[in-house]
């Protein structure tokens, strides 16, 4: 009988429901590699991976052969140019509308209130997508729009999250508070009478993206709407 691993690998933790578990199994072995690997080494894979070194070169033979990675004359492993060529066909159908309006739709769907995603530019901040409340009371913020980057839930996560921000002394505070929680609520820091939530979108690199942006009218506020602010910016997190 095979032995049973001791703890539990990152594929069967995350395992897809309904897949195939060599597929998830070679699937993590390609999401090892991170930002600035060059080239890993087989006990490397497998410790970032938490399989079996057996399984992994049995994973790796395959996904060798399929030009998806390559191994090196010191017997490391790399990424392949299949990579590469997937990663172009990627980029050439890429399409941030079909990536971003899904998530304020469903955003919009879940609380009935204003969704939008506003990125930085310079000392402003541009409301690039924004899909409206069904509430014939709402802000009426559309889609290129400029906003402050001072105030405003969207340009507060924005430039708490830039790393070449620039913070006034008197706001320092609040936005390492900011950064503590992951997200920010206020009730008419931009407009009066308008709430707001956000949320950070990070790129592949961690950096900061977006933000996503939850708006209402003061009286429509409620807290639990935080949670689904912060499943859309995850979602959209790396995607971007």
């Amino acid at each position: 009988m095979p032995r049973k691993a001791q703890t539990e690998s990152l594929a069967d933790s995350h395992a897809a429901p309904g897949g195939a578990a060599a597929v998830d199994r070679a699937l993590t072995l390609l999401s090892a590699f991170r930002s600035g690997d060059l080239a890993l080494g087989l006990a490397e894979l497998a410790e970032r991976t938490r399989l079996y070194k057996s399984t992994v070169l049995r994973l790796l033979a395959s996904l060798e052969h399929a030009r998806l990675v390559q191994r090196l004359d010191d017997g490391r492993y790399a990424l392949g140019a299949e990579v590469a060529r997937l990663h172009s066909v990627y980029q050439a159908a890429f399409s941030l509308d079909r990536v971003v309006l899904p998530v304020l739709r469903q955003l919009v769907a879940a609380t009935g209130e204003s969704a939008a995603y506003h990125v930085r530019q310079g000392d402003v901040r541009l409301c690039r997508y924004r899909v409206d409340s069904p509430h014939p009371i709402r802000d009426h913020i559309k889609a290129g729009d400029v906003l402050p980057l001072e105030n405003g839930t969207g340009g507060r996560v924005l430039t708490a999250f830039g790393s070449d921000s620039k913070q006034a002394a008197q706001d320092r505070a609040l936005y390492a508070q900011i950064r503590a929680q992951g997200y920010y609520t206020a009730v008419g820091d931009r407009l009066a009478e308008v709430a707001g939530i956000s949320a950070p979108v990070f790129d592949s690199a961690g950096a900061i993206a977006a933000a996503v942006t939850l708006t209402m009218p003061a009286h429509r506020y409620d807290e639990r709407y935080v949670v689904h602010v912060l499943e859309a910016a995850r979602s959209l997190s790396g995607q971007v």
